[in-house]
């Protein structure tokens, strides 16, 4: 039986948390820091995903046989990296490869050396200069920080007083820090959204079931943009033909130009696409499972995930089975009410003992016995069924069970996707 770390503390870790338990091979699951709705399934370290140092000196005392670094912001910094030198085996990228999502001018500029379809763009580190470029960019455009900005370093302006606005908050208000001191300007890409998160050991390549998200906080895809207020899958605008041609275009050619500059990609590699007219193109890479993607498609996953965890860091993926079910999953996120502004926290959670092994918690603290809200994000209420219609009904049923002071949810998640059936 293996001891293991997963370092993060939302939704998505307990995910990964619930589907390791899974494994006759796992043994002792350390969530680090967890967070109280997750310690039903791990036992929760008080040590931040960011303390790099914190992680590998537990790892090291505890005897900790493999780790899990899931968020962005620890892989970028380097977490994989530390803990093997230590001695400990890791899912998840290094952080040469991790650029991959750390900086957007990087990953536009690799996409444009090897061929790999995404929107026209320019790259700029001189504010004077980016405003100058928006003077005659055709629009809407869309305006990037290059580096990590908790999923809100994107703003798609409609008018050119609306780009110059996102420079100045970029680049001269420092909006998102460091973040922002470089910039990427690209045209506005047309179609559907598909999230397609894969398992690759850098030579072989396996997508997981395709997924929606939807970003929005409000009904109708209106409000302002979240980190997820839920997601489906499969999804329905993915077909087989332009999964083979995603296959063909742009995820081996990513991994291998990867390899080719030095920086083999292990792990979770995340592909945001968008169905063009054109054809599929890449709006973003992840270095990592997404959220709240990852509370969709793991549960549709029927191999042994540590098994496959292991097969990436060790680069026998090839020889390794990963199937999933074909039926559907979808996940309903619990939100506070103000999210993603600003909201208040504090609030007893009743969660009925039959939804909760359905139920992702993202932030949650306890006190006592009493389990509190703590997050923006709070739940993510999740079902799966033989179809999407069926996923959706039961998710939302088990939504109606649980109940906190201001909670709010959409009631439209998956409303697209059954229209495209």
């Amino acid at each position: 039986m293996k001891n293991i770390i997963v370092v993060g503390g939302g939704g998505r870790e307990h995910a990964v948390v619930k589907k390791l338990k899974q494994s006759p091979q796992v043994g002792v699951i350390y969530a680090l820091p967890g967070n109280g709705g997750m310690a039903e399934d791990a036992e929760c370290v008080n040590i931040a995903a960011m303390d790099i140092d914190g992680i590998v000196k537990f790892a090291y005392e505890n005897k900790i046989d493999y780790a899990v670094v899931t968020p962005d912001d620890p892989l970028v910094l380097g977490a994989v990296d530390a803990l093997e030198v230590h001695g400990v085996p890791c899912f998840g990228p290094r952080a040469n490869a991790a650029v991959i999502e750390g900086s957007k001018v990087f990953s536009k500029n690799l996409m444009k050396k090897y061929g790999i379809p995404t929107a026209r763009y320019e790259t700029f580190d001189d504010e004077a200069a980016a405003l100058s470029y928006l003077e005659t960019a055709p629009l809407p455009a869309v305006v990037k920080a290059d580096g990590l900005a908790l999923g809100k370093g994107v703003v798609i302006a409609e008018t050119r007083e609306d780009a110059k606005a996102a420079v100045v908050s970029m680049m001269r208000d420092k909006k998102f820090g460091k973040s922002g001191e470089h910039i990427v300007i690209e045209e506005f890409l047309t179609g559907p959204e598909v999230s397609v998160l894969s398992f690759t050991d850098g030579e072989t390549l396996i997508p997981m079931v395709s997924s929606m998200d939807h970003k929005r906080a409000l009904d109708g895809d209106k409000g302002l943009n979240t980190g997820g207020m839920g997601t489906i899958a499969p999804n329905p605008y993915y077909t087989k033909e332009i999964a083979a041609t995603c296959m063909e275009t742009i995820f081996l050619p990513t991994i291998r130009a990867m390899k080719a500059e030095g920086r083999p990609f292990k792990g979770c590699l995340y592909f945001g696409l968008m169905l063009t007219p054109d054809g599929p193109k890449v709006i973003e890479y992840n270095c990592r499972f997404g959220d709240p993607e990852t509370q969709v498609v793991l549960p549709l996953l029927e191999s042994d995930l540590f098994t496959i965890m292991q097969a990436t860091t060790f680069g026998t993926l090839a020889q390794t089975e990963v199937t999933f079910s074909d039926k559907a999953a979808a996940c309903v996120i619990m939100a506070s009410e103000g999210y993603p502004a600003s909201y208040e926290k504090g609030f007893p959670m009743d969660i009925p003992t039959e939804v909760a092994p359905w139920v992702y918690v993202a932030g949650a603290k306890k006190d006592g016995d009493v389990l509190l809200t703590n997050g923006g994000r709070v739940l993510g209420v999740t079902a799966t069924a033989d179809d999407l219609k069926s996923a959706l009904a039961l998710a939302y049923s088990r939504v109606e069970k649980i109940s906190f002071a201001n909670a709010f949810y959409r009631k439209d998640i998956g409303k697209r996707a059954l229209e495209a059936l």
